[in-house]
């Protein structure tokens, strides 16, 4: 029964999502149709739990958001809309931020079993690529191009939070306590800046960050009056787009911390982006009022996107 409730979905999905999938090809096709900061439904079977979360982009163009059908699971995307699970995590470990790694592995950020776990995306082998106990819980992740990793780790019953730093040798460093409610995090398309937003207190902060993942010069990139954060990636062009949590936007911030774009999703709980399509210019969100996946097109490749292709 569950196998024909599965295969069911994944039917009414893949018909829901082509329509919308063909629009896209016709309007890579035809630039001057181009329509940029509409979103639009990718996915609307319902099929991701509340924690909703993720996602990341492969070279193929599949789409990896955690929390399918229940909570415990990687779910996979194809570029045609086709949703499944792709694998099942160990027990005691869930999924929130995925990054891919510069060998092709995936990186998930294991907020319950306080790990950042890898996999290979041939054998679907699951290991832990970093532990630590310490944490309250590996929350988002960013990585540099040199595959030094970050991780935010906030306590959500004490609205404070830290950073840490993950190195190659594969062990947690903590780069910063005291702070605020740390969720999302990102580094710039140069590698130069890291920055780390707070939910609770609705901050965005800028750090310089050296070759090796030092970070210095703190500094506040904008405030906003209302609404939480979560997720946030950059573009090719330096450009940070945030996920407005509880207000049900995304906007778009120039590197100095100025509003160029507010993009209102179907839901009002976005909680993460990412970018992909055939040109890295299709933004995909993921919405945990509703479990499904908001898309948009944008002007700029995502960052994560070029450093695949």
């Amino acid at each position: 029964m569950k196998r024909n409730l599965l295969l069911a979905g994944v039917a009414m999905l893949a018909a829901c999502t082509s329509n919308s999938n063909k629009n896209q090809s016709q309007t890579m096709e035809n630039p001057s149709a181009e329509e940029y900061y509409v979103a639009k439904p990718f996915t609307s079977g319902g099929e991701f739990t509340g924690g909703i979360e993720g996602p990341a982009v492969d070279r193929d163009g599949n789409l990896y958001v955690v929390n399918v059908y229940r909570e415990g699971t990687i779910g996979k995307v194809t570029p045609d809309g086709e949703v499944s699970i792709f694998i099942e995590l160990p027990e005691g470990s869930t999924g929130n931020g995925i990054r891919f790694h510069s060998n092709g592995k995936m990186l998930i950020a294991d907020y319950t079993g306080h790990n950042v776990l890898q996999v290979d995306m041939q054998t679907k082998e699951i290991s832990v690529y970093a532990h630590e106990p310490t944490l309250n819980q590996p929350n988002d992740i960013a990585i540099m191009d040199n595959d030094i990793v970050f991780a935010s780790d906030p306590s959500w019953k004490n609205s404070n939070g830290q950073i840490w730093r993950v190195g190659k040798e594969g062990r947690f460093e903590l780069l910063e306590a005291e702070m605020g409610t740390t969720n999302g995090i990102e580094v710039s398309p140069d590698n130069k800046t890291l920055y780390v937003n707070e939910s609770v207190q609705r901050n965005v902060w800028a750090y310089d960050l050296s070759p090796s993942g030092e970070i210095s010069n703190k500094r506040l990139l904008i405030q906003f009056e209302d609404f939480g954060m979560d997720g946030m990636r950059c573009d090719v062009d330096g450009n940070l787009y945030i996920t407005r949590h509880g207000k049900g936007t995304v906007v778009k911030l120039s590197p100095a911390g100025a509003v160029l774009e507010e993009i209102t999703m179907s839901g009002s709980k976005p909680s993460n982006i990412a970018f992909g399509g055939p040109d890295g210019k299709t933004a995909f969100v993921t919405l945990q009022d509703s479990g499904n996946i908001d898309y948009f097109r944008v002007e700029s490749p995502g960052r994560a996107f070029n450093l695949f292709y």
